[in-house]
This record gives C-alpha cells, structure tokens and sequence, in this order.
C-alpha cells in the first residue's frame, strides 16, 4: 500500500462521521453491544486502542458489526500492525510515527493516521507521501490554535486531532479547514460501558454525530 492509498482511505474513514470514537475496552463481553451502540448512533468509524490484553479480541468481535469500521489504535510496532489486521482492523492509528512502523503498514496494506505534533512531524510524514494524519496530543499541544498555525504552511496536511478533545470544544477543531474529524473518548465514558448503558451510550453518539463540519 502506497502512503497516497493509504492517506486515501484513512480520508474516507475520517469522512464517516464528525468524531471516531476512541476505545478501551476492557471486557470483550461490551465488544459487540458497545460498537451497536455507537455505529447506531451515527458513529461508524471505531478506534479500539491496544492498551488492554483483550484488545485484538475486542477488534475481532466490533468487526462483526454491520455498518462499522474498526480501527487499532495505539500501533508501535510492525507486531502490532500484523496482529491488528489478522484482527480484521480496517486502519491503524499511532501515537506518533517511525519509519520501521510506517514500513510495517505500507508492507501489510494498513492505512495508517500516523500521530504529529509538531511541524517537523508533519513535513516528514508529507515527504514520504501521507497527506491524512493524527494531531495528537491535541490540547496539550496546544489546541485549535496550534493546529490552525500548522495549517497555515502546510495546507495540504489533513488531521483527526485527538487527546483531550470533548463535546465541548470538539466543534472549534471540526471548524478548521485542516481537520477532517476528531477523535474522542468522552462518547463512551467508562462507567456507561461498564454498566452497559448502551442507550446512553447511542445518545451520546447521536449528539456526537450531529456536530456541524
């Protein structure tokens, strides 16, 4: 997979909905009703994070949910990508980026939203051919107005900013012409899932859904 392929579909995954829920699932037995809930509620796109030792089962489960495309989160390793695409994970997404794990997934056919945060991120992974790509973390580095100023010399660069993004402040990111979704944790909080309230849960995903880009 060529990193235009790849930059190609992680674009169409990004397109999906306004937010892409980011996921740790730490009971296999949420993995299907947890990704009914939000794919009904008008978040399809789903990042299941591999921080917890039932990750890749989580993945195999959301896979079998009509309408969803699961994502791997969390990828650091060329082990990760293979593990995570035997999985059935439709893309990755990784806090940062190397060479070796950008090698892993243009070799196994993974598109990957490589993380950034600086400008240096940014050109390196626009040099290799990616134009799609992770701000990541967003509010820690510094925000909206980070992100519009890396926009300003790099245009051509398009972001799923993660990493301290709510409903609250979701709808500045969706606002610049650099960001093509977000991601976020706050659609399915820990104590929903654990009681599972997927009806809450759809809610939340429903309002998520409507935010305005």
């Amino acid at each position: 997979m060529t990193p235009q392929d790849a930059s190609q579909i992680c674009a169409e995954v990004c397109a999906l909905a306004p937010v892409v829920p980011v996921l740790v699932v730490k009971d296999v037995a949420h993995a299907r009703p947890l990704a009914e809930a939000l794919v009904a509620g008008g978040l399809p796109a789903l990042e299941v994070t591999l921080r917890t030792p039932v990750a890749l089962d989580v993945i195999r489960e959301m896979a079998k949910v009509e309408g969803g495309v699961v994502g791997a989160g969390t990828l650091l390793t060329p082990e990760d990508v293979i593990a995570a695409k035997a999985a059935g994970a439709k893309f990755g997404v990784s806090p940062g980026a190397t060479d070796r794990l950008l090698d892993a997934c243009e070799a196994h056919d993974m598109p990957l939203l490589a993380g950034t945060s600086t400008a240096s991120d940014v050109m390196k992974l626009l040099e290799r051919g990616y134009t799609v790509a992770k701000f990541f973390p967003a509010e820690a580095n510094g925000g909206v107005p980070a992100l519009k100023a890396i926009g300003a010399p790099l245009p051509q660069m398009k972001f799923c900013p993660t990493g301290g993004i709510s409903l609250k402040n979701a709808r500045d990111y969706l606002s610049l012409s650099n960001t093509l979704c977000v991601g976020g944790s706050w659609v399915a909080p820990a104590d929903l899932v654990e009681k599972g309230d997927w009806k809450a849960i759809e809610e939340l995903a429903r309002e998520a859904a409507a935010l305005p880009r």
